[in-house]
């Protein structure tokens, strides 16, 4: 839950990274809260809880998958090729689990070795 935590408290932080266990373990929590908020819309009746919360974890989501692309090595702007169908999708899947680079580069220094906060 931690990290779902601090995914939050980094809000709109587009720069640096962010670890694979950062990027995972929030899109798990987020995945779970939204499947137990779509079955309480779907007893009430009505879409609005789960549209309320997908509104507000949009620029979090959006955020740790720049900072999770930067520890690659690459550019944020390697999300959009999330808009290609399907071929886009699992592009950015492969880009999320690939290993972040070991050594600093021009996003930051390797999260794994520096101090936490």
């Amino acid at each position: 839950m931690n990290w779902y935590l601090d995914v939050l408290k980094k809000y709109a932080v587009f720069g640096g990274r962010a670890r694979r266990k950062e990027f995972w373990m929030f899109t798990l929590f987020s995945v779970i809260i939204s499947i137990v908020l779509s079955v309480i819309d779907g007893v009430l009746g009505m879409q609005l809880l789960s549209l309320i919360y997908s509104l507000a974890v949009l620029i979090p989501t959006l955020a740790v998958s720049v900072r999770r692309l930067h520890d690659t090595g690459r550019s944020g702007w390697w999300i959009l090729i999330g808009l290609i169908p399907l071929v886009g999708a699992i592009i950015l899947i492969v880009f999320y689990a690939t290993e972040g680079n070991q050594s600093e580069n021009a996003h930051g220094p390797n999260p794994k070795l520096a101090p936490a906060y």
